[in-house]
């Protein structure tokens, strides 16, 4: 039986990356950031050996941390990193907000604590 790793499922039922993104507006942006035009792997031997790859769209990153945040929908954090938070009310950059694909140190930290990586992609800062 093959087990197929997801990272939806471990940010939903992890009751710290819950708290952490209801607590934290800016946190949740950068999860959302985080997981946009990215690839994660388990880190575990298989899934690396095999590159058995999760990711999701812009769309479905939205919805995920508006469900994590019991509150509104994907529109809610769909594009809200365009400008790296300009746009957003944002002029001077104090919501800290960070544009689609950013990683985060604190973000890479909290996935790999989770058991997860981000695969790195030379064409993104992290």
């Amino acid at each position: 039986m093959k087990i197929i790793h997801n990272l939806e499922n471990d940010l939903r039922n992890t009751d710290w990356v819950v708290e952490k993104v209801r607590s934290d507006t800016v946190y949740a942006q950068h999860m959302y950031a985080a997981l946009c035009n990215n690839d994660f792997i388990k880190n575990e031997v298989w899934p690396r050996l095999t590159e058995e790859k999760w990711s999701c769209s812009w769309r479905y990153a939205g919805g995920i941390i508006a469900e994590i945040c019991g509150k509104g929908d994907y529109m809610d954090w769909y594009c809200s990193g365009i400008g790296g938070g300009l746009g957003n009310g944002d002029e001077d950059g104090t919501l800290g907000y960070v544009e689609e694909a950013l990683v985060t140190h604190e973000i890479q930290q909290d996935l790999l604590k989770l058991g997860w990586v981000v695969v790195l992609q030379p064409d993104i800062r992290y």
